[in-house]
Parts: C-alpha cells; structure tokens; sequence
C-alpha cells in the first residue's frame, strides 16, 4: 500500500471516529502530496523519496511554527501545531539514532577520501540520498562538520 493509499484510509478512519484535529493534519498531507503531483513533471505520479522528503517539510514546518507559537506565548497553537507533527510522523519510516548516523557518515567519509571542509558537498549528498526520510538533514549536517573537524 503506497502512501496515497493509506492516507485515504486514515481519512476515512477520522472521520468515522470524528477525531476532527487528526483529520485536519491527514488531509492537510493529502493537500501537499497532490499538490506535489500536479506540478512534478506532468506525470501525476511522486516517487518514494519525494514523497519521504515532503513529510519531512511539513513535519519541519509544524515544528518552527510551534516554536514561534511558544515565543509568542500561544501554547494552545503550539499544541496544535505539535499534535499535527506527531500525526505526520507517523508515516515517516523510523528515525535513525545520531549514533547510528555518525556511524554510517564515518563510512562515507572514508569511501569518499573526504578530508576538510572542502569535501563536505560530496558527503553531504551522499549522506542524504542514505538516510532520506530517516534522519535529519539538520543533524546530518551537524555530524559531517564534527567529523571533518569544522
């Protein structure tokens, strides 16, 4: 079952079960992937990873405006935002530890010959096609630059 598929499903399940807040994050990953599918090349059609990087966003996207909610002292907006994260991350596969990242960048490093900063644009894409929609990118950045001595 793609991902298309079972968010259909868990839309359906929401609104059987008149879980409205729920719904709202289902429908609002259902509202990106289509909109991601009109404008991919005119194929109607998103691979996996695409689609594992657009759950990233949005995730990412809930998450700083959460913070900014708490700056502003709205936590019930922050709340929401959070619970709408958390719902989302649901369909992302299991994130990698930062032990387990270090451990793969290490291996990379070492395939690539990588030796300075200047190398860090080759580990990086690397790293990212790796651990696309397992950890990230933020984090990945962070190990790459402490393993190369940044």
């Amino acid at each position: 079952m793609n991902l298309e598929e079972k968010i259909n499903g868990d839309i359906k399940t929401a609104m059987l079960a008149r879980e409205q807040d729920k719904l709202e994050a289902i429908r609002a990953v259902k509202a990106a992937i289509l909109l991601e599918k009109s404008k991919e090349s005119g194929t109607g059609a998103i691979d996996e990873v695409a689609e594992l990087k657009l759950l990233q966003k949005l995730v990412k996207q809930r998450k700083e405006s959460a913070q900014v909610y708490l700056a502003g002292k709205r936590e019930d907006l922050a709340k929401k935002e959070l619970f709408e994260a958390s719902i989302i991350e649901a369909y992302l596969p299991k994130q990698l530890s930062q032990d387990d990242v270090a451990a793969k960048i290490q291996q990379i490093i070492a395939q690539t010959g990588a030796a300075s900063v200047k190398d860090m644009g080759k580990v990086m894409g690397l790293a990212s096609k790796e651990f696309a929609g397992r950890a990230d990118n933020k984090m990945i950045s962070e190990i790459v630059k402490r393993l190369l001595g940044v």
